[in-house]
């Protein structure tokens, strides 16, 4: 299963890689809003929006994104390490 996760701490990336690769996932972290954002989405399977430490630009491309492709997003509140294991337990198998 590929997850992306947007946002998020800029320290934490390798610790959402690990947690994602835990869970049998390939993950993706944006933390900041790369140039051509959209594009570089891809056709994941699920992408996780940290919206506390997200940008309203960042967030309006993954919804339009999502609505070319259908895919699931998952709003979280925190950036956290066990907001973030929650989300992968209810989608990915551990």
């Amino acid at each position: 299963m590929s997850v992306i996760l947007v946002g998020g701490n800029d320290r934490m990336s390798s610790r959402y890689k690990e947690i994602c690769k835990s869970y049998d996932c390939k993950a993706k972290v944006f933390i900041k809003m790369p140039t051509d954002f959209e594009s570089k989405l891809g056709n994941p399977d699920l992408v996780v929006v940290f919206t506390n430490s997200c940008s309203h630009k960042m967030l309006n491309g993954v919804k339009q994104k999502a609505n070319k492709s259908n895919f699931q997003i998952e709003n979280v509140h925190t950036a956290s390490v066990s907001a973030l294991k929650s989300v992968l337990e209810k989608y990915c198998k551990n």
